[in-house]
C-alpha cells in the first residue's frame, strides 16, 4: 500500500462529508490537501506543455525555418483553440472516470505533443503542417485544466473553495512562467547529452538545443503520472452520468459566467500566448524572451490572492472593479506602444503589462469563486420548506453542478489563448499594429461589467455573490 494513501479508505473515498465540520477535522482536510498539493504540479506541468510553443515559435526561424509572422502566431494560437475544445469534454470527466484515474491519464497524455516537438524541431524539412498538427495536441494541456479544476472542488466545503481553487489554479497557472523562464535556458545546451540530439547552428556560429523545449517535461510528467495514480482518490459521491452534469446547458448563469471568465482567463492566457512575439514585434531591439515569463508569473501569483478577497469582500464586488481596472490597464498599454514603429517606451509598456497581468489573474480567482455561490443559493432556495433528506438532496445537486460549470466555464475561457494572440496577428496584417485588437477587448470588458453588475452585483440582484 501507497504511504500517500490512508490505509482505511484506499484509492475510493465512498464517505465524503466536506460541510461537516466532525469530518472535515477528523480526516477530510488532510485528504483534500493531500489531493490539492498533487494536482497543482500535474496542472502546472499542463500549462507548461500547452503554452510552449509561445517561446518556441519566437526561435524557429532562427534555426533554418522560414515561416511568416502570422504564420507564427497561429502556432501560438492553435494551442488555445484545441485545449479550449477539449475542456468542454475534460469538464465531464471525473465524475464518471474519478479524480485520480483521470488526473493520471490526462497527464499521461502530455507525453505525446512533448516528444513529438523534441523530434520535430531537429529536421528543417519539417513542414508546417507537422507543427500545426503538435501545436493541436498540446491542447491536452489546455484540457486539464477544466477537470483538474472540477476535481478539486467536490473536495472542499463551500467556505473555502475561493481559496482551494484559487490556489490550484493560480500555481497551476504558474506553469506558463515557468515554461517561458526555462525554456530559453534549457535550449542553451545539452541537458540530455548525445540521447537528446545535435544541437542547431545558428548563423552566429551559437549552438541551439529547441528540442529541449519539448523533452526537458518528459521526466516530470512521468513521475508526476505516478504520484497522482498512487497518490489521489476518487469520490464515489462525486460521480454522476453526462446527462445529469448536462442540466447545465438549461442554467442561464452557466453562460454568465463562461462570459465573465472568458473575459479574466481568457485574458491571462491568451496574453500569455501572445506576449514573447508581441513584445518581438512591437520592440525589435528588446529580447522578448527575458522578459515574456514575467507576465504570466504575476498573473498566476495573483490567482489565490482573488480567490481569497472574494471569499472576503463577495465575488461580484471583486469581480466588478477588477474589470474597471483591466480596462484602464489596456489604455495604459496602449499609451505606451510605439506609433506608426516611432516613439513608445518598452519599460512603460512592460509595467502597464504587468498591472493588466496582475487584474487578469485577481479576475481568475474571484469569477471561480462565484461559481459554487451561485448554484448553492440556487439549490438552497429551491429547497427551502422542503424535507431535511431534499434539502441534503439539493445540496449534493449544487455541488455536482457548479463542478460541471466550473469545467465548462474553464472550457468557454479558454478559447481566449485562440482569440487574442489571433486578434493580434490580425490587427497587425491589417493596420500594422495591435492597437485595434486592445480597442476590441476593451469593449468586451464593458459588457461584462454590465453583466457582473446586473446580475450579481447590483442591490437587489437576485443571485447576489
Amino acid at each position: 500500500m501507497s504511504v500517500l494513501q490512508t490505509p482505511e479508505k484506499g484509492p475510493v473515498i465512498h464517505d465524503w462529508r466536506p460541510e461537516d465540520p466532525a469530518f472535515w477535522g477528523r480526516s477530510g482536510k488532510q485528504t483534500a490537501r493531500r489531493n490539492l498539493w498533487i494536482s497543482i504540479p500535474a496542472l502546472l506541468l499542463a500549462f507548461a506543455v500547452w503554452m510552449v510553443w509561445s517561446t518556441v515559435i519566437v526561435r524557429l526561424n532562427a534555426i533554418g525555418f522560414s515561416f511568416s509572422t502570422d504564420q507564427l502566431f497561429w502556432l501560438a494560437a492553435l494551442p488555445g483553440l484545441s485545449g479550449a475544445t477539449l475542456r468542454i469534454f475534460y469538464s465531464f470527466m471525473v465524475p464518471i472516470f474519478g479524480g485520480r484515474r483521470w488526473t493520471a491519464l490526462s497527464t499521461a497524455s502530455l507525453l505525446i505533443p512533448a516528444l513529438w516537438m523534441g523530434f520535430a524541431v531537429q529536421d528543417s524539412s519539417t513542414p508546417y503542417s507537422v507543427f500545426v498538427l503538435i501545436a493541436l495536441l498540446c491542447g491536452f494541456g489546455g484540457g486539464n485544466f477544466a477537470s483538474s479544476m472540477s476535481n478539486i472542488s467536490f473536495f472542499y466545503p463551500k467556505s473555502q473553495q475561493g481559496t482551494a481553487l484559487g490556489l490550484n489554479a493560480g500555481l497551476g497557472n504558474l506553469g506558463v512562467s515557468v515554461m517561458q523562464f526555462c525554456v530559453p535556458l534549457v535550449i542553451s545546451f545539452g541537458v540530455f547529452g548525445f540521447m537528446g540530439g545535435q544541437p542547431q547552428v545558428l548563423a552566429d556560429g551559437s549552438s541551439l538545443w529547441l528540442q529541449n523545449a519539448g523533452f526537458i517535461w518528459v521526466p516530470f510528467i512521468l513521475a508526476v503520472t505516478l504520484i497522482a495514480w498512487f497518490g489521489m482518490n476518487d469520490l464515489s459521491s462525486a460521480r454522476a452520468s453526462f446527462s445529469e452534469q448536462a442540466v447545465i446547458f438549461k442554467r442561464k448563469h452557466n453562460w454568465l459566467m463562461c462570459w465573465l471568465y472568458l473575459a479574466t482567463f481568457g485574458s491571462f492566457i491568451g496574453f500569455s500566448a501572445a506576449f514573447p512575439l508581441l513584445i518581438k514585434t512591437s520592440f525589435p531591439e528588446v529580447i522578448a524572451l527575458k522578459f515574456a515569463f514575467l507576465g504570466p508569473l504575476v498573473g498566476a501569483l495573483v490567482r489565490p490572492l482573488g480567490g481569497w478577497l472574494a471569499d472576503k469582500l463577495g465575488g461580484a464586488k471583486v469581480t466588478l472593479w477588477n474589470f474597471v481596472l483591466m480596462i484602464v490597464m489596456v489604455f495604459g498599454v496602449l499609451h505606451f506602444l510605439p506609433k506608426g514603429g516611432e516613439g513608445g517606451s518598452f519599460y512603460g509598456f512592460l509595467g502597464m503589462f504587468m498591472l493588466l497581468f496582475i487584474t487578469t489573474g485577481v479576475g481568475n480567482g474571484s469569477t471561480f469563486r462565484m461559481i459554487p455561490v451561485i448554484f448553492r443559493t440556487l439549490h438552497e432556495k429551491a429547497a427551502l420548506g422542503k424535507k431535511p433528506e431534499q434539502r441534503e438532496q439539493a445540496l449534493k445537486n449544487a455541488g455536482k453542478e457548479s463542478a460541471a460549470v466550473l469545467g465548462f466555464s474553464s472550457a468557454m475561457g479558454a478559447f481566449g489563448a485562440f482569440f487574442i494572440p489571433k486578434s493580434f496577428g490580425t490587427s497587425m496584417a491589417l493596420t500594422g499594429g495591435p492597437e485595434m485588437a486592445f480597442y476590441m477587448f476593451v469593449g468586451f470588458y464593458l459588457s461584462c461589467i454590465v453583466v457582473t453588475w446586473w446580475w450579481y452585483a447590483r442591490k437587489g440582484a437576485a443571485t447576489p455573490c
